[in-house]
Order: structure tokens, then sequence, then C-alpha cells
């Protein structure tokens, strides 16, 4: 096959772009360099506007025969499980009201199985560099392999290769690169169903993360030091064990399936990245090859589905030429619809998790103040479940910072709760 588009990277955000580029009649070659898919917790909470997209697409339906879990509500809640913020999505605008919590695999495979016979996939292939004309436009790419090494060309490379992405250096796109102070620890736990919520534990080791998988599992996401499971014996992880429990008392429930899960943990780093540009001529960034925010706020797929939705929309926009000019005018429309919403998912995305994992300090003083003001705050709670769950995005006003931060009294907020005293001993 001669490509009209190469796709280096087969996660969610690549074989989006491959299905909604596919649609539109083009020839697309996806490469990753992969053997097999791997497995990962991520990109499992999917808001209501990659519903929509996946709708869009047909492809909602065999994601919803996976399993996939509706969720209405996502909460923020004390360690004793008491709520402190609570965002009702079925009080959203529109048609798609609700998050659908999916394995990542599963929503990969439907992804792929929904692909256009124009698309190819080789697993096993390392894409290493690009290719340029005399004006340094993107042609195509380097490739190493089964098969050996190649180059292919085509009109158009997007690089959905992920946030150290090979293609994103090798045409020298700057990028913001910043990891947060904490980790997270994941565990996925069979037999643990749990309620139909994203539940956010603010505690005082910071985040715990709970949710509903397919087929009774659950997610559970822990917020830990970069050192806290180094060199650590069955025993020490026994203990690990029992103090989050004491510090966590609304996961209780989770207690034999955590136990019994314990040396299945997947330790993840946590950045956010941000690249000063999402085009060059002949070439697209997507997904995390662009942009990473933290976990919290559950933007990560989301974000990269949207990229693929205005990539396939740019280009269709511009008559579906694949001449350079025809291509590389779709992309600079495609950067300038992107940037602001990626810019906005980001502050958003940053701000509430910090609301969340600060452990001491003015941050957590301060995240405790706009979370007991947004909660008494029906307008700022509404505009909260508009911004993350993509439907309704309006990015908050500095009144409505202020209003958060109690430096301005709206009238038509409720007083907010007194909070109740956590306890600080750690056992």
């Amino acid at each position: 096959m001669t490509p009209d588009v190469i796709v280096a990277g087969a996660g969610a955000g690549g074989l989006a772009t491959a299905r909604a580029l596919g649609a539109l009649g083009l020839r697309v070659l996806v490469l990753d360099r992969q053997r097999t898919p791997a497995s990962i917790a991520k990109g499992e909470i999917l808001q209501p506007e990659t519903v929509r997209i996946l709708d869009t697409w047909g492809a909602l339906d065999a994601l919803r025969a996976t399993g996939a879990r509706p969720v209405g509500r996502l909460a923020i809640r004390d360690p004793q499980g008491s709520p402190l913020l609570a965002l009702d999505y079925a009080a959203l605008p529109g048609p798609y009201r609700q998050i659908l919590c999916a394995d990542y695999a599963d929503l990969r495979t439907v992804l792929a199985d929904g692909l256009a016979a124009t698309v190819e996939v080789r697993w096993g292939q390392r894409v290493t560099g690009v290719l340029r004309a005399d004006d340094r436009r993107v042609t195509g790419v380097r490739v190493t392999g089964v098969g050996g090494d190649q180059e292919i060309r085509a009109p158009l490379v997007v690089a959905a290769d992920g946030m150290s992405s090979a293609l994103r250096k090798a045409v020298g796109v700057a990028v913001d690169r910043r990891e947060y102070p904490h980790g997270l620890v994941a565990f996925d736990l069979p037999g643990a169903d749990v309620a139909d919520e994203v539940s956010a534990y603010r505690t005082n080791r910071g985040l715990c993360l709970v949710y509903p998988l397919p087929g009774g599992r659950c997610r559970l996401y822990v917020q830990v030091t970069p050192d806290e499971f180094r060199g650590r014996s069955p025993a020490e992880l026994t203990g690990w064990c029992d103090r989050l429990l004491v510090d966590v008392p609304a996961i209780g429930a989770l207690e034999t399936a955590l136990r019994a899960s314990l040396h299945r943990r997947q330790l993840l780093a946590v950045y956010r990245l941000r690249a000063a540009r999402l085009s060059v001529p002949g070439l697209a960034l997507v997904g995390e090859a662009a942009h990473a925010v933290h976990p919290m706020a559950a933007q990560g797929v989301n974000s990269s589905l949207a990229d693929a939705e205005t990539l396939a929309a740019t280009l269709a926009a511009s008559g579906g030429t694949l001449d350079a000019a025809g291509v590389d005018r779709a992309l600079l429309d495609f950067h300038a619809a992107r940037r602001p919403r990626l810019d906005h998912v980001a502050t958003v995305s940053h701000n509430a998790s910090r609301m969340i994992t600060s452990v001491s300090g003015l941050p957590k003083l301060l995240g405790a103040r706009m979370m007991r003001r947004t909660a008494a705050n029906p307008r700022l709670l509404g505009l909260t479940a508009g911004n993350l769950s993509g439907t309704n995005v309006r990015p908050l006003s500095l009144v409505d910072r202020l209003y958060q931060l109690g430096l301005l009294v709206d009238r038509h907020a409720r007083p907010p709760a007194t909070p109740a005293p956590q306890r600080s001993e750690r056992r």
C-alpha cells in the first residue's frame, strides 16, 4: 500500500486518528514499535464528549458490549467517604450525560475493529526519524523492524507515539514537560464491584481514586512518594496496605481484593506535558506526543480522541486534497482549533489535581477552601462539570476564581459547609 497518511503509534490516539482519517477514504498506514499491544492502567474514564465521538464513529455500541460501566457522578470525598464536592453529570445539557468506565484494551480493540479497509496496522515497526524535502517539509518516515530498515513516504505524517515521541524530537518541536512530585500506584481489583461513581478521596496521603471496570472489577489509584515502593519486602507491602486502610476507611470493602493484588501493582510516574506546536509542515502531533495531564481529571485519552476528530474535520474542510499546500493549511487549522481547548484542559486538570493531591502547606489549605466554595455554588458546580465532561466548555472567569477563594461572596451560593476535622496521625 502506498499510504496517504502514516500514523506512528497504535495506542488509542493513533487508532482513533486512523479510524477518523480512514473514514475520509484516505489510505492510512499505522506503525507501532510493540509486537503486541502493551497492557497499562490508563485511558479508562471516558468523558461524555468522548462518548459522543465514539457514537458519531459508530463505535459506542461495540464498546458498551464489552461491559463498559456507565457512571453518572464524580465525587470528591473525605477519607470516611463523606462527600466534599459532587458533580452530577445527569444535569449536563445534551444527550451525553454519563462517563463510561472501560478497559483501555477494549477501547483499542473497538477502534481497531472499526478501521476502514483502507487502513493497515503493522506491529513491530519502530519509527526512528523523518524524511524531509529540500524546504524541510516532512514527507515520510524512517522505520526499522521486521524486514529491516526502510523509508516510507506519505503526504501526511501523524505522531501519536507518546510522551517520548521520536517524531516530535526529530522535527524539533520543543516541549514543556514537568513531573509531579508524587507518583501513583495502580491496582486492578477483581471481585471488587463498587458503586457507579468515580470517587476521589482527599486524604492526608493525597489522592485515592476508585472507579468501576467491566467484569465486576474496579481500579484503585493511590498517591505515593517516588520511593515509597522501592525495595519493599512482602511484609513491608502488607504494612503499607494496613496503613492505607487506616488512612482511608472508606475503601475498607476493597481490603481482601487489595491484599491479593499487592504483587500485581503498576507504579506510574505522573507528568504534565505541552508541546510548543501541534503541527509542522507535513506532520501533526496527537495525543501524548503533544499533551499530557494529571490522571485525576480524566482528560488524557479524551483529548486524544478529540485530536483525531478535529484533524479529520480540518482535512475534510480543506477539500480533502493531499497536495502539500492543502495538507499544511489543514494542519495550521488543526493547531488553531485544538490549542485553546488543550490549554484549557491543561489548566482545569492541573487545578483539579492540586486540590486533591496537595498534602501540606498553603496548597492544601487553598485546595480545601476552593473545594468547599465550589461545592456550595451550583453555578460553579455546573461550570466544573461542563468543563470536565467536555460537553459545555466555558473557562472560569477571574470573578469565578475569586468566588472559589472566598475573596468575593456570590449571593446565589449556599454557605460553605464547615469541614470535619481529619485525623492527622499515621500508623
